[in-house]
């Protein structure tokens, strides 16, 4: 018999519009770069990914406490959730 996770960090996705649609709401701030965006599905932050020097979309998840986030590069749809480190 197999099992399958269901992550209950689903309940916190909310339609949302992204904040900065130009770019990691952070760095744009900072005026730091950043590689790939990634959008926060429970208020529409926009952060930088894990690769991009100061990862902002996972420190929002973190202290924020908003699990879900939606990649925001063209043509990509994955979500993945922080707190279970899965794609969801």
């Amino acid at each position: 018999m197999t099992s399958t996770f269901v992550d209950p960090d689903l309940a916190a996705i909310r339609h949302v519009t992204p904040r900065t649609p130009n770019g990691c709401e952070e760095c744009l701030r900072l005026h730091t770069p950043w590689l790939h965006l990634r959008l926060c599905l429970s208020c529409g932050f926009v952060g930088c990914c894990d690769s991009s020097p100061m990862r902002h979309a996972r420190k929002h998840a973190h202290t924020v406490g908003h699990p879900i986030v939606r990649s925001f590069e063209p043509g990509e749809s994955w979500r993945w959730c922080y707190v279970h480190e899965i794609y969801v």
